[in-house]
């Protein structure tokens, strides 16, 4: 049976005219909410991580000045990640807006891009923010589980298989991901919380950023985000 192919909502295709930037821990389902409004606007959903592989993988000088560092597991610096966030923002795909995911992540990037946006014409960004019980989202990292055929994502707490570790789609194996084990998430969010308690303090003093309770269900997110964005339309 063939996958149906997502489409964008024709009332919404041109209406953007902004970035939406998604501000959340690592687990609080940004990624998923980004890519479902980029869907619905019919703009990109643009992530750091994409423009560094993307650029790697052509070869260009960029790619090649964040290769070494990302093979030793060190920060690429904003000096590279501003120069590949200028270029991919400046392709035609772009013209109506586009969705951000783990970017800007200081107040120094969110200043440059606020400049940035407005030399493109763009509107003020409209930003959500992603509010979540650590507690929480730590049971719901380390709870992840992901096939080893499909891809498929389960979550042993609260969307575990019919059968425990495997797949009910294709029988595939389920495993945890390396950086889904507690020793590793705990850092990570404390790190997250250290860094992007400034940038959400920043957004608020301008007036916008909205809190969204990213505990509830991906339905009912969905539906907070868009009355967001179609909000600030």
């Amino acid at each position: 049976m063939e996958k149906s192919v997502a489409v964008p909502d024709s009332r919404l295709v041109g209406r953007l005219q902004r970035a939406v930037i998604f501000l959340g821990p690592p687990g609080a389902g940004k990624g998923t909410q980004a890519q479902e409004l980029a869907r619905k606007y019919g703009v990109p959903h643009l992530s750091t991580g994409d423009m560094l592989r993307e650029n790697i993988a052509l070869g260009n000088a960029l790619g090649e000045q964040a290769k070494p560092l990302m093979a030793r597991g060190e920060l690429v610096p904003d000096s590279i990640i501003l120069k590949m966030v200028a270029k991919r923002i400046e392709r035609p795909d772009c013209s109506f807006g586009f969705v951000f995911d783990g970017f800007p992540r200081t107040v120094a990037q969110a200043q440059w891009l606020g400049e940035l946006l407005r030399q493109h014409g763009l509107k003020q960004p409209v930003v959500v923010h992603f509010v979540i019980d650590p507690a929480l989202l730590m049971r719901r990292i380390t709870g992840r589980r992901m096939c080893k055929t499909g891809g498929d994502i389960y979550n042993i707490y609260d969307r575990p298989p019919k059968v425990p570790g495997i797949c009910d789609t294709d029988g595939g194996e389920l495993v945890q991901r390396p950086d889904d084990r507690e020793e590793i998430v705990a850092p990570r969010l404390e790190a997250y919380a250290k860094m992007t308690a400034p940038l959400a303090a920043y957004y608020r003093r301008l007036g916008r950023l909205e809190d969204v309770d990213a505990a509830q269900s991906v339905e009912q997110v969905s539906k907070r985000v868009l009355e967001i964005v179609s909000k600030a339309q």
